[in-house]
């Protein structure tokens, strides 16, 4: 049986940066608040007509694939990870399969929000090692701004989300080389409305309407309290599955890239692990929380800045909506 290693990675975020200053003059909100409660100073927001969660993905790929010195016929599968995909029907996995002239693969679409990118690795994760596929794309990419509430009554989630896209080349290796060791994924479902966009829904009596407009159904809506309180334990649990799955302890992680949701959320887990400063990589505080981009955006600026050597422990973890929460252990 084979094992899979992340062979590329890459990230392309727009080129409109927002920053706290700017929020301020849209809401009732300031540039201390925010940093106080999230950590974020600027983050990158689309501009309309020019940048699409495809063409995002599109430009992150080839970037992942250059560094993996992998051409676009070799690749065998798309996994999709998104929650603001371009299009209602298809998913993004087709959009990127005809921009980048692949052949006629497969492309899977996962929702899993935040979670989304690491249970795309896992699925990809699994194919290969089934021997089914060998070289497979796993994307991370969202659009979140156009779907804020930026009134007052929305600035608490609206100054966290932002725009970006992120991407892996993952291929079949053997089992003594370095790769993915262990993936772990979870779910509780009746936690689904303290962090979600109700709308459009295709189980209303009309998708979309001027009533379901007014009653701001459409904007995403979160509950940061719960969200907090779930997820600085779900962070922890998922992170100690996977180092007892594989006989390791908290010391033996050499880098730590938590999704990033929240900078408080971050500094609370790197306190627990009681992993210094060095071990853990946050962007938060110019990126912003893009959701399903976030890990894999984080992976290629870690990667740039040298802070992944190769036979390197790196440990993913996320939590979101759903909720859901994920954990994947690797050795670089």
């Amino acid at each position: 049986m084979k094992k899979s290693r992340i062979l590329g990675v890459g990230h392309y975020v727009p080129e409109r940066v927002v920053t706290n200053d700017e929020l301020s003059q849209i809401m009732n909100t300031n540039n201390e608040w925010i940093v106080e409660r999230t950590g974020i100073h600027t983050r990158h927001w689309f501009t309309p007509g020019v940048d699409t969660v495809t063409s995002m993905s599109k430009k992150a790929t080839e970037m992942a694939m250059k560094r993996a010195g992998v051409e676009a016929q070799e690749i065998d599968f798309i996994v999709f990870a998104t929650i603001t995909p371009d299009y209602f029907i298809p998913g993004n996995g087709v959009l990127l399969q005809r921009e980048l002239g692949f052949g006629e693969i497969g492309a899977l679409d996962l929702r899993n929000a935040c979670s989304g990118f690491i249970y795309g690795l896992s699925v990809a994760d699994q194919f290969i090692k089934t021997g089914m596929y060998k070289k497979i794309l796993v994307v991370g990419a969202e659009i979140q701004s156009s779907a804020l509430d930026k009134s007052d009554e929305g600035r608490s989630s609206s100054v966290i989300f932002a725009d970006g896209a992120g991407a892996v080349v993952l291929g079949a290796v053997e089992q003594d080389q370095p790769g993915i060791l262990s993936t772990h994924l979870h779910s509780q479902g009746q936690y689904a409305e303290e962090l979600y966009c109700k709308d459009p829904g295709s189980s209303r009596e009309v998708r979309v309407s001027q009533e379901l407009l007014d009653s701001g159904s459409f904007f995403l809506k979160m509950n940061g309290n719960a969200v907090f309180k779930h997820a600085v334990v779900r962070f922890m649990e998922v992170i100690q599955e996977a180092l007892d799955h594989n006989g390791l302890k908290h010391s033996d992680i050499d880098l730590l890239v938590p999704h990033q949701a929240n900078l408080r959320i971050s500094q609370y887990i790197q306190q627990k692990l009681s992993l210094p400063d060095e071990k853990v990589f946050n962007n938060i505080m110019h990126m912003g929380n893009t959701t399903a981009g976030t890990i894999p955006i984080a992976l290629s600026e870690a990667w740039e800045q040298g802070k992944i050597k190769e036979g390197d422990l790196i440990c993913l973890a996320a939590f979101g909506s759903g909720f859901t929460w994920a954990s994947a252990l690797l050795q670089w």
